[in-house]
């Protein structure tokens, strides 16, 4: 298989809130590292990705908020701060007034969501470089047929068209999705495996019936992000009955999680989509430190088979996994099928 990767993510090592305390964050370096020696071992050939174009970019999310990300650290370090991480400190909450304030500061809390999130010298370059695996990804597909995998970090599928979060800053799965439709597809497939709840990219096709997204993740009444994921979120407008979720309780073991991968793949096939893209989270682990789920390493040979019996092109973008010491032979058992 074709994996799309880059040395350039070893950029961005953000802070995040962590009980309390600021802590370099759980999405480090080291999990695509882990990740491209294991497929390196498994034979599978690497490429360089392209440049991806602002244009594109801007197309997914707002141009201000690309420009936001393109500028922070230097607007960051211009204002004198002494912080090893651009943070924001206050967001726009229920009862307040949801208006871009013309400050740094505001901005950062205006253009995020969660605190495990941080902005560091390296953080654009690492989440544009990370945006362009994803689009080489899709026309690597597209002009071979073959199933493609970006290894993207930052991951994105939190990433909103105007807020970060989550770890992720520019939403890479809506990106390829994008692309694929700008190459000739008529309707794509969002299919989300990551233990936590898309919610950015429910939220950028929430209003459009030429993307199908559906995630299958731990039930927001217990788990991140909280405020989204539920099964009443149907989509809007020309989106109606176009967004999916399929929210599972803690313990979730492999018997029920396929069981909605069925429901999944049986609603793909029913909207005739023309590719396929796969937001890849091995989080769903069970020895994943931010999941409560029970699948193990063999398990997502299982997985991956079954996605790859749709037939659909597809191209697979890594999410989140954070059981660094299996991250690399969780994704190679996922990968497996599709070689």
């Amino acid at each position: 298989m074709r994996v799309v990767a880059s040395e350039v993510h070893r950029a961005h090592h953000g802070l995040e809130l962590n009980d309390g305390q600021l802590a370099l964050s759980h999405e480090g370096p080291k999990r695509a590292d882990l990740i491209a020696t294991a497929l390196r071992a498994t034979g599978h050939e690497f490429s360089e990705p392209n440049e991806v174009e602002e244009e594109l970019l801007g197309r997914v999310h707002t141009p201000e908020y690309v420009n936001f990300l393109a500028t922070a650290w230097e607007r960051w370090v211009e204002r004198g701060e002494s912080g090893a991480a651009a943070m924001g400190f206050t967001w726009p909450a229920r009862g307040m007034r949801p208006t871009r304030p013309h400050d740094l500061i505001g901005q950062l809390g205006y253009h995020s969501f969660a605190a495990d999130c941080s902005i560091t010298a390296g953080t654009w370059p690492a989440v544009r470089e990370a945006a362009a695996i994803a689009v080489t990804s899709a026309d690597l597909m597209l002009q071979h047929g073959h199933t493609t995998y970006g290894l993207c970090r930052p991951p994105g599928h939190h990433a909103t068209t105007d807020q970060f979060g989550g770890y992720c800053y520019l939403n890479n799965a809506a990106i390829a999705a994008q692309r694929l439709l700008d190459g000739g597809a008529s309707c794509v497939a969002i299919l989300d495996v990551d233990y936590h709840h898309g919610n950015g990219t429910q939220a950028i096709f929430a209003e459009r019936s030429d993307v199908l997204f559906i995630s299958i993740h731990a039930d927001p009444v217990f788990e991140f992000p909280w405020f989204t994921g539920h099964a009443s979120e149907i989509g809007q407008g020309d989106g109606e009955y176009w967004n999916l979720n399929l929210p599972l309780p803690a313990g979730t073991t492999m018997q029920g999680w396929m069981a909605a991968l069925d429901t999944a793949l049986t609603r793909i096939a029913d909207a005739d989509v023309d590719a396929l893209v796969v937001s890849l989270g091995v989080d769903t682990y069970e020895h994943d430190p931010l999941g409560t789920f029970i699948i193990g390493t063999t398990d997502f040979v299982e997985i991956g088979a079954a996605i790859n019996a749709t037939g659909l092109p597809t191209v697979v973008l890594q999410e989140g996994g954070y059981a660094v010491g299996d991250i690399g032979a969780n994704v190679a058992a996922f990968l497996q099928p599709f070689s």
